[in-house]
């Protein structure tokens, strides 16, 4: 008798337990979309340009690409098949290809990914020069690139292959490999 007294209070006593049970699974759930929101992207562009300029006025570097993703958590800029061309006053352009790439928040490091093409026109007194490699980690404001995998380097007719590399931009350009040099070189 007692038990069908209370039998409304023990089933909405129930329900009240459930409910608050639901509302904290669900609130959980929610913090895991939020946090994954917080590194969503938050912009894009197809087709994506950036020139830096001198304090004169003249093009330092030109950085292009196919597709642009910016994201609001970290504030990298992931980019697709980026061109990279660095500017010399003296000397034909450095042009930088690759597959992708993440541009750093602060702009000034640029970690390019897959395979990496850089080449350099041939000009007064200055060969043609082709690089070939992989991973290419560029240090913008220093125009410093590094990279840990194999590289090489071609300048007709010579042909220079090794593991790990340096290179410097600018004057005095300074290319380094780091291991397992090979060369083939033709002496006129």
């Amino acid at each position: 008798m007692i038990l069908q007294r209370y039998r409304l209070y023990i089933f909405l006593l129930i329900l009240a337990l459930v409910s608050w049970w639901w509302v904290d699974l669900s609130e959980k759930d929610d913090v895991g979309v939020t946090v994954a929101m917080k590194n969503s992207p938050d912009y894009f562009s197809n087709g994506y340009r950036k020139t830096e300029m001198s304090d004169a006025g003249i093009p330092h570097s030109d950085l292009l690409a196919d597709g642009m993703i910016h994201y609001s958590g970290d504030g990298a800029t992931h980019l697709q098949n980026p061109v990279m061309t660095l500017y010399n006053n003296s000397v034909s352009p450095w042009v930088i290809r690759s597959e992708s790439g993440i541009l750093s928040r602060n702009g000034e490091d640029l970690l390019l990914n897959g395979k990496v093409h850089i080449n350099r026109e041939s000009g007064e007194g200055v060969k043609p020069l082709t690089i070939n490699t992989s991973e290419l980690r560029v240090k913008l404001p220093d125009n410093y690139a590094e990279t840990d995998e194999w590289a090489e380097i071609i300048s007709p007719p010579n042909r220079t292959t090794g593991v790990g590399m340096e290179v410097t931009f600018v004057e005095p350009i300074h290319l380094k490999l780091l291991a397992k040099v090979k060369g083939r070189y033709e002496v006129n």
